[in-house]
């Protein structure tokens, strides 16, 4: 009993060596996770739901297959982690689901806690509807006091329909909601991406990198409402346009690399 007792100190203390010492001291010098993707018991997707992916999400149909088992398994962990409910008489389908879900994963795919822990439900109305939140009618929202995320789906599926015009409504959305959360909570996926968010934040405000934004008409003006719309629309933007953005903004293209972990070559 007594080495059993000493053993399960000895994982403590090094658990805690690892989460207070050593992944801190590797994010600070790499600005990333030492590990990202780690399930002892991975969550399958029903074949239906796989065939969505497989005939609907690209960014899916491009991993290579041990990253798909990945992805796979955080769109299942997402579909059972978050309520869906149908307003104005929609039902709820399986390709509302799992695409939703697919947006969700792709955003997140480089982060270790991938979990929005800042939603608790998805709200989907067939097209733009009212909401009391600022007493206007809208295609979609992130709501942070309902804990709720919120589309309209005819937008939602309009922003898949053309790849490469830079308007994702699912992203933009779920871009809020990772913000949102990437500025409260403390892990290292959080930390590392707040950090990042002050570094681009702080270049965008320089006068000379802010002109030169406007003046090249990439981003849509839109993007300048605030910080918080600025960094949804770069992230459409970065998932979208991707070699035109590196082409056009390259430090703020690495940047937003780093601030979600994604790897190009993924």
């Amino acid at each position: 009993m007594t080495y059993f007792l000493i053993f399960l100190g000895l994982i403590f203390l090094g658990l805690f060596a690892y989460n207070v010492v050593v992944e801190p001291i590797y994010a600070f010098v790499f600005r990333k996770p030492m590990y990202v993707h780690f399930y002892p018991f991975p969550k399958n997707l029903k074949l239906n739901e796989l065939q969505i992916l497989n005939q609907r999400f690209d960014f899916y149909k491009k991993l290579p297959k041990k990253k798909k088992g990945y992805f796979e398994h955080r769109v299942a962990d997402f579909l059972e982690s978050y309520a869906f409910y149908g307003k104005d008489g929609l039902e709820v389908t399986d390709e509302m689901r799992v695409l939703i879900a697919a947006t969700a994963t792709m955003l997140t795919f480089g982060l270790r806690n991938y979990r929005l822990t800042v939603i608790e439900k998805v709200i989907i109305y067939p097209d733009i509807y009212y909401s009391q939140l600022n007493d206007q009618y809208h295609k979609g929202e992130f709501n942070p006091m309902m804990r709720a995320i919120v589309f309209s789906w005819k937008h939602f599926l309009e922003g898949y329909e053309i790849g490469n015009d830079n308007l994702n409504l699912g992203l933009h959305e779920f871009s809020h909601a990772l913000h949102f959360q990437g500025l409260k909570n403390t892990d290292t996926s959080a930390t590392i991406f707040a950090a990042t968010y002050e570094d681009i934040i702080a270049q965008v405000k320089h006068p000379a990198n802010y002109k030169r934004l406007i003046n090249s008409n990439y981003f849509r003006i839109y993007a300048y409402t605030n910080e918080f719309e600025f960094i949804a629309v770069i992230l459409e933007h970065f998932f979208e346009t991707p070699q035109q953005f590196k082409m056009e903004f390259p430090e703020l293209f690495e940047q937003v690399k780093v601030m979600i972990n994604y790897t190009e070559a993924v």
